[in-house]
This record gives C-alpha cells, structure tokens and sequence, in this order.
C-alpha cells in the first residue's frame, strides 16, 4: 500500500488522468443505460424483425436511401421528428428500428422517439454501411 501511494504522489499526472477516463467510462455506461434505447448489430436487428412486427424506420438522406436500404424500410427525413407527426406517433407505439448510413445520426431519432413514448426503440449499429458489409442484403425498390 505504501508503494501505491508513493507512486500516486510521484506521478500525479498520470493518477490523475487514469481517474478521468475511468470517470468518463462510469459516466458513458450510466448514460448508455438510462437513454431509453439499445444499439443493436445487423444480426440481433434480423432476429429483432423476424420475432416482433419491428417497424424499420430510415433517416438516411434521400440519396442514400435510394442507394439501398433494409427491405420494408420506411424513409423519413429527420425534420419529420421536430414537429409533430401523426405516422412517427403511430411507429413509435410499436417495436422500431432506426437506420442510418453509418448509424451515427440514428441515435437522434431514437432519442427523439423514446420522448414520444416508445419504449421499444434500437439503434442498428453501423448503419446501413456495416449492414452491407455483413453481407445482408439491400432494397433499392
């Protein structure tokens, strides 16, 4: 124990950044717990629609969507979640799972959802890149 402590005082700096990031990893996992939503990887999101009546909601650009996206995606623009709007209530009383290109910009249409009430809500990680890059298909119809 005497080691630990004359390590610490000889080496503030370095104590003193371990204790941040050890802080910041606390502080991710608790806020990672209480946002109200999963991320979830292309495997768990085909097991997720093939178990429930999981509603896939797409907020990639429409460019992007065009380019391919999870068969029985609907597109919504992500303005469509600042006001409100009658289908995004009626998704959100269900399962849904929010896709993005790179699953980066999904995260604020969970949220966004959750705040409406939906208490089923996953985020596909990776987006529709990773999706592609497991080898599932895409829709271009």
């Amino acid at each position: 124990m005497e080691q630990l402590v004359e390590f610490a005082g000889n080496h503030i700096g370095l104590v003193a950044g371990f204790t941040a990031v050890v802080l910041l990893l606390i502080w991710t996992e608790i806020s990672r717990k209480t946002r109200g939503y999963t991320e979830i990887t292309p495997l768990q999101a085909v097991q997720k629609i093939n178990q429930d009546e999981t509603a896939i909601v797409d907020i990639s650009t429409a460019a992007d969507f065009s380019n391919g996206h999870l068969a029985g995606a609907k597109h919504f623009a992500m303005s469509r979640f600042n006001k409100p709007d009658p289908e995004i209530e009626k998704i959100a009383q269900g399962p849904v799972l929010v896709v993005c290109k790179n699953g980066n910009t999904a995260h604020q249409a969970a949220t966004k959802l959750v705040k409406l009430g939906a208490n089923d809500v996953a985020v596909l990680k990776g987006g529709t890149t990773r999706w592609a890059a497991d080898q599932y298909p895409l829709s271009r119809k």
